[in-house]
């Protein structure tokens, strides 16, 4: 009696566990990110487990049931695979999830997600930021952001920093008008130089595409949940601008005609 409830149980571990690796597949797949624009390029890569003889990878892609790419993909001989989506045309009108799934040989499937936003939804915004300097009042920086919001703009003058705190809820990028009275980075004999600009404490790259007379453009990609963009100069709010330029000379002026008075008062 024993000895066949123990055998039914065995049979019904056996049974119960056949289908779970008869699920298992062959195949992963990933994308690069989990959101992208119009006009980005999406990578999406994966691995075969097992090599099945010249068998391809058939991709496929869908929006809200309908089909937007398809492709039949070569495996490498490590068993890896890539292919690239440009994410423009006709079909790529929708914003919203869409659906990566590929196939490899019998019965191996896997899926992967991400969310596409077109130019039409992408929320851009051009305005100016009044930003605090202290004792030296205010400053405005232009600026256009894509991506996410600016929250504040803080001047940091221990380390000749103007510190961007931004709330991102996308990868996106940000445009700065940085006026060369309040912000520069010069090398001595007053050529430009470059920014150090940092992202939550982490050193990226810019790009500088316009310089004016009186100001400099630079462009910062982030990603979402970036916070902080620090962009770090040889200077900041000059302690002697051109209102406390005015100030001293009026102040010495002042401090010249005294002592003469006196000097002429006491002959």
């Amino acid at each position: 009696m024993d000895s066949r409830i123990l055998y039914g149980v065995i049979s019904l571990l056996i049974i119960s566990t056949v289908p779970a690796f008869a699920q298992e597949s062959l195949i992963s797949v990933q994308t690069d990110d989990k959101n992208y624009d119009e006009g980005d390029t999406i990578v999406i890569s994966g691995q075969v487990s097992t090599i099945v003889g010249e068998t391809p990878v058939t991709l496929q892609l869908f929006t809200e049931g309908n089909l937007v790419d398809i492709a039949q993909i070569t495996v490498a001989q490590d068993g890896t695979y890539s292919h690239t989506v440009i994410a423009e045309g006709p079909l790529w009108n929708k914003a919203g999830d869409y659906l990566v799934r590929v196939l490899y040989g019998e019965g191996n499937i896997a899926e992967s997600e991400f969310s596409y936003t077109p130019k039409s939804d992408v929320v851009e915004t051009t305005t100016n930021f009044e930003v605090d300097a202290g004792s030296h009042g205010t400053f405005d920086v232009e600026y256009t952001i894509k991506g996410g919001v600016v929250k504040d703009m803080i001047v940091d003058s221990d380390i000749f920093a103007l510190i961007v705190q931004i709330d991102s809820t996308d990868e996106g990028k940000i445009d700065l008008d940085l006026p060369r009275e309040f912000i520069g980075a010069e090398k001595q004999d007053g050529k430009d130089d470059t920014f150090i600009v940092l992202i939550d404490g982490v050193e990226v790259a810019y790009q500088e595409s316009v310089v004016h007379s009186d100001s400099r453009v630079i462009t910062i990609n982030f990603e979402q949940g970036d916070s902080d963009i620090e962009i770090i100069g040889t200077y900041i709010v000059p302690e002697f601008g051109t209102i406390a330029m005015m100030i001293l000379i009026v102040g010495i002026m002042a401090t010249v005609v005294l002592t003469r008075n006196r000097f002429q008062m006491k002959i």
